[in-house]
């Protein structure tokens, strides 16, 4: 391995600081810069142009045990990215390709290429790789299609239905013949739900002192599904208007990210037994051998005008800390995304 630093290529990174101690602020954050040094044989060298910031980061700054080990101290931070090959010694990778990994929050990074997929910025721009045509899109496809088994005529409600999963979940929904009912907290967001994503009923959950009222007047005939990106009282809400047999897809509980105490709710679990619910959790990465079928789906809904999106665009490595902190405060429409460069 070479020593000599000339030979090194400069690489700025965004590091964990500090773990927050509730909702995330910029002192958690740092910039950081190391050298990489050169590839060797079967190596490659990408520089990002896109990433991507998501809610699930939140638990990877926590020092505990998850499905994904947890981010550390001083250590750059991971996530989605699409960047372009600038130096290959792989046969699989050439110079000048665009390619998809999950080395986000840094400017280079280098890979054996294990886990990094060529994308064609020709179908799609190459941020459409990290939303409805990546892990974005699959997780609602997934959730909806294979672990809510969803049916046409069902009444599905979606919380954070404006969000980059629940924007497209609703989608699929109306495309399955699905009646839809979303919650957001803006309204901005309210109105584009109705006029754009063509949800059958919506409601601004900071708008409302009661969200089982709310929520029953709105599914007056129950709801068979509801995609849980929220958790917490959104959670409660649905239990008590679930009909028997209805499935709870378990995809987020955004409510619970920062909580510094325990939180109360859902206080009516019990209902699970006598309305016989299923609730499932579910990780997009269980069904990444059906990306081809999604893919095909996704594409085909596309092209016919029944999925649409927003993108919440953030300039500069600098500022994804930014980005990241207002996926908790609603800054966000749709799915949140950092352009480098």
């Amino acid at each position: 391995m070479s020593t000599d630093t000339s030979t090194r290529i400069k690489s700025r990174q965004v590091e964990l600081k500090s773990r927050p101690d509730g909702v995330p602020i910029k002192a958690n954050f740092q910039m950081g810069e190391v050298r990489l040094t050169p590839i060797v044989d079967g190596e490659i060298l990408v520089q990002n142009e896109w990433m991507s910031v998501d809610p699930y980061m939140r638990g990877r700054m926590n020092d505990s045990a998850s499905y994904v080990k947890p981010f550390q101290i001083g250590k750059p931070l991971e996530g989605g990215c699409v960047g372009k090959v600038i130096e290959s010694l792989n046969a699989d990778f050439g110079v000048g390709d665009y390619v998809l990994g999950s080395l986000g929050w840094r400017e280079k990074w280098k890979s054996t290429g294990e886990g990094v997929s060529i994308v064609d910025p020709k179908l799609a721009t190459l941020q459409t790789y990290l939303s409805t045509l990546g892990m974005t899109g699959m997780t609602a496809w997934a959730g909806l299609t294979r672990v809510a088994k969803v049916k046409p005529g069902s009444t599905v409600f979606v919380s954070a239905a404006s969000g980059a999963v629940g924007s497209i979940v609703c989608q699929i929904a109306k495309a399955l013949d699905c009646r839809v009912i979303g919650s957001a907290g803006k309204a901005k967001k309210i109105a584009w739900l109705r006029e754009k994503a063509q949800v059958d009923e919506v409601f601004n959950y900071n708008e409302t002192d009661d969200l089982t009222a709310e929520l029953g007047s709105l599914a007056p005939d129950g709801i068979d599904v509801y995609f849980d990106n929220v958790g917490g009282e959104h959670l409660e809400a649905a239990l008590d208007h679930m009909n028997n047999h209805g499935v709870i897809v378990s995809c987020g509980m955004i409510s619970t990210y920062n909580a510094t105490e325990p939180v109360p709710a859902p206080r009516n679990l019990f209902k699970i037994i006598g309305k016989r619910i299923r609730l499932e959790g579910m990780l997009v990465f269980d069904f990444l051998d059906q990306r081809d079928t999604f893919l095909k789906d996704m594409s085909g809904w596309i092209q016919s005008g029944a999925i649409v999106w927003e993108e919440t665009i953030t300039e500069g490595l600098e500022n994804a800390p930014a980005a990241f902190i207002g996926l908790f405060t609603g800054d966000n429409m749709g799915k949140s995304l950092v352009r480098l460069g």
